[in-house]
C-alpha cells in the first residue's frame, strides 16, 4: 500500500467527496440518541444519496470556497479516505474572537481503516492550520471514542429538554418589552446573521458562521414534518433582536401529539429570550415543547414558578477542542483572576511546539506565556488544555481523571479559579 496525502483538485473532488457518509445516504452519527435530534424517535430518517447534480454543485463549494481547506488519502491514485477543515473563529473568555480550524466531512473508506490514514489526514491540517495563523482546531464528534487520540477533547456540552405546557409558567415579572412577529423564510434569512452576530460576541464558545449558512431556510414542508416556522422579536426601537425556528411535527403515535419543536432560538437581550420562550411555550393546541441543542445552563429554567418542569432528556459533548499552538491559545483569552502558573505538557508529537514547561503569567488585562525550566506547578495532557481552555469544563475532575497531575497542594483549585467562566461556554451549531 502506498498511500499519499495531499490536497484534492477540481478534478479529484468529486471522488472526494464520495468517500463522506452523507453524500452516500449513510449515518454519520453514531447510533445512540442524539442531544441535536428533536423528533420523538432515537434516531433522524436515513438521507438519501446524492444526486449528480448535488456533488456538482458540492465540487464547486469545495474548489471554490476560500474557507474550506480538503485534504484526502489516496491509494494507487484513488482517493480512499477525505477530511477537511474550515477556517472559522470562536468566542472565547474575555469575549475575543480567535481564528480556528473546524474539522468536518471526514471519513475513510471501509476496506482502508486502521491504516493510520485519519491520523495523517489531521496531520496536514493541523500543519496547515498553523501556517494560516490559526492556534485552534475543533469539531463535532461522530463518535465519542475516535478523536482523543489526536488531542481532542469535550468543550462545551448540549442538552435537549422537555417541557409540558401546563407546568410552563413564569415567575412574576416585569413583561417584556417589545414586539413578537411570525415571519416568513425570507424574512428569518434576514434576521438570523444578524441576531447571530450580537449574540455571539456575549457568548463564549459560540461560532463565527459560514458564509450562506441560513440560506437554505425555507417555507415549503418537507415530508410529514410541516414547513418550519419563524418567529422574531423586536426591541422597543424596531430592530430585531431574537430569532427562532420551530416546527410542529405530525406522529402516529399519540403519546408524541402537540408537541411543538423549537429547533433553534438565539436572542441579544434577555427581554427577547423571554418573550418567545414565552409565546413558544404557551402555543395553541399544544402540550409540550422540546428543545433540542441547547446550552446546559439555559436561563428558562431559573424564569419558571417550577424551575423542575423543564427537564433534560438528552444531553452529549458538543464542541470538541484541540490547543495546537499553545502560547497563541493562552495569551488569546483573558482571564477575571490574576495568578502565575508553571504548566508543563505531555509530550504532543502532533504539534511538538506545544510540548515542554511554560510559566502562564495572567491579569484580568492580559497575559504572557513563556516556555521556563523552573519546576512545573501541574503537568497537563493536551486533551485536558482544550477542554479547560474555554472555561466550562472542572479542573477537579480532570485531574480526578488523572488528565491533570498537580505537584503541589493548591495547585488544581488554582488552575481552575484562573481558567472557569460563567456562564458556561456554549456554541449553538456544529458544522
Amino acid at each position: 500500500m502506498t498511500i499519499e496525502i495531499r490536497p484534492v483538485t477540481r478534478d479529484e473532488a468529486p471522488e472526494y467527496l464520495r468517500v463522506l457518509p452523507y453524500v452516500n445516504g449513510l449515518p454519520h452519527w453514531e447510533p445512540a440518541p442524539a442531544a441535536w435530534h428533536g423528533g420523538p424517535e432515537a434516531w433522524p430518517p436515513p438521507n438519501r444519496p446524492a444526486t449528480p447534480e448535488q456533488v456538482a454543485r458540492w465540487v464547486e463549494e469545495v474548489v471554490t470556497a476560500g474557507h474550506f481547506h480538503p485534504q484526502a488519502a489516496f491509494d494507487g491514485g484513488k482517493v480512499v479516505g477525505g477530511s477537511a477543515m474550515l477556517s472559522l473563529a470562536i468566542t472565547v473568555p474575555g469575549l475575543r474572537e480567535v481564528p480556528f480550524g473546524g474539522v468536518t466531512a471526514t471519513a475513510v473508506i471501509a476496506t482502508h481503516r486502521r491504516r493510520g490514514l485519519l491520523r495523517g489526514m489531521m496531520q496536514a491540517m493541523f500543519d496547515e492550520a498553523l501556517d494560516r495563523g490559526e492556534p485552534l482546531a475543533a469539531l463535532s464528534a461522530s463518535e465519542g471514542g475516535i478523536y482523543g487520540r489526536y488531542g481532542f477533547a469535550p468543550a462545551t456540552r448540549r442538552t435537549r429538554w422537555d417541557l409540558d405546557r401546563a407546568e410552563a409558567a413564569f415567575a412574576d415579572a416585569d413583561p417584556p418589552v417589545g414586539s413578537l412577529e411570525l415571519v416568513d423564510a425570507a424574512t428569518a434569512r434576514q434576521a438570523w446573521p444578524r441576531v447571530h452576530e450580537e449574540a455571539r460576541r456575549r457568548q463564549v464558545g459560540e461560532l463565527r458562521p459560514v458564509p450562506g449558512k441560513w440560506n437554505g431556510l425555507s417555507d415549503d414542508a418537507t415530508g410529514p414534518d410541516g414547513p418550519t416556522r419563524y418567529l422574531i422579536h423586536r426591541c422597543p426601537q424596531g430592530d430585531v433582536d431574537g430569532v427562532a425556528n420551530f416546527r410542529l411535527p405530525w406522529t402516529p403515535l399519540v403519546e408524541h401529539t402537540g408537541t411543538l419543536v423549537v429547533d433553534a432560538l438565539q436572542a441579544a437581550s434577555v427581554d427577547a429570550y423571554r418573550a418567545m420562550w414565552m409565546l413558544l411555550t404557551d402555543f395553541d393546541l399544544t402540550r409540550r415543547v422540546t428543545a433540542p441543542t441547547r446550552p446546559a445552563d439555559e436561563p428558562l429554567r431559573w424564569m419558571l414558578r417550577n424551575p423542575r418542569a423543564l427537564r433534560v432528556t438528552r444531553q452529549s459533548d458538543n464542541l470538541w477542542l484541540r490547543v495546537l499552538d499553545l502560547p497563541a491559545a493562552l495569551t488569546a483569552r483573558s482571564y477575571d483572576t490574576t495568578a502565575d502558573l508553571t504548566i508543563a505538557v505531555d509530550a504532543d508529537p502532533m504539534c511538538p511546539r506545544n510540548t515542554g514547561t511554560w510559566r502562564l503569567s495572567a491579569t484580568p488585562d492580559g497575559a504572557t506565556c513563556t516556555p521556563t525550566r523552573t519546576r512545573p506547578d501541574l503537568t497537563l495532557t493536551v486533551q485536558a488544555l482544550g477542554s479547560l481552555y474555554l472555561g466550562g469544563m472542572s479542573a477537579a475532575l480532570l485531574a480526578a481523571a488523572g488528565h491533570i497531575r498537580p505537584h503541589h497542594d493548591g495547585a488544581v483549585p488554582a488552575l481552575g479559579r484562573l481558567f472557569r467562566t460563567d456562564p458556561e461556554p456554549f456554541n449553538s451549531f456544529a458544522f
